[in-house]
């Protein structure tokens, strides 16, 4: 191998180390007709990360995008909360069987999606920082309460690129827009 096969190889090493950490996760009922699925309602996300307003945030996030595809119609936000006071739902973050069906039958959904937003925001390795975050979402279908549908997905963090030549990685919103995207991506197959 002479030198600029070498330099080559290195250089594609490298650029392979600096993608950012990306994984994703997800579950497709065998037996469920997607196409049955006209109308999704989106539950408030379950936030355990220590930014208060980071479930709102990629809610929204995944609501927009999620219209934007034109394949369900979802119900605005402000007629689920009042379909969650009607129905009496006492943690909407996390419904029980029964609360999905009263809410789909209230809001006439065919679908309820439900998630939980593990990491939002910054972090640090050394003195270098970049944004991340983790979620993961459940879609179950109104009749039968049953999860049809899961995914999940981790985007950003600090790559290789960023411990090398420093940078604070992607902006929080890009990082979220990939994330949702990708997620999206896959709800339909």
């Amino acid at each position: 191998m002479d030198s600029k096969q070498f330099i080559a190889a290195m250089v594609l090493a490298v650029l392979a180390a600096c993608s950012p950490k990306t994984t994703l996760t997800k579950y497709h009922d065998p037996d469920m007709d997607f196409s049955n699925i006209r109308s999704v309602a989106v539950m408030p996300f379950l936030n355990l990360t220590t930014d208060r307003l980071a479930a709102e945030r990629v809610r929204d996030t995944f609501i927009n995008n999620l219209m934007a595809t034109g394949t369900v119609y979802v119900i605005p936000t402000g007629e689920v909360a009042r379909g969650v006071q009607r129905a009496a739902i006492a943690d909407p973050t996390a419904p029980a069987a029964q609360d999905i069906a009263k809410l789909a039958a209230i809001v006439k959904a065919d679908a309820v999606i439900t998630g939980v937003v593990r990491e939002y925001g910054g972090v640090r390795s050394g003195t270098t920082s970049a944004n991340i975050i983790s979620f993961s979402l459940q879609m179950h279908e109104s009749t039968t309460q049953k999860i049809v549908w899961t995914a999940s997905s981790t985007k950003g963090g600090v790559s290789m690129w960023d411990r090398l030549f420093g940078g604070g990685g992607k902006p929080m919103n890009d990082v979220t827009e990939a994330a949702v995207n990708e997620v999206i991506d896959k709800l339909f197959y």
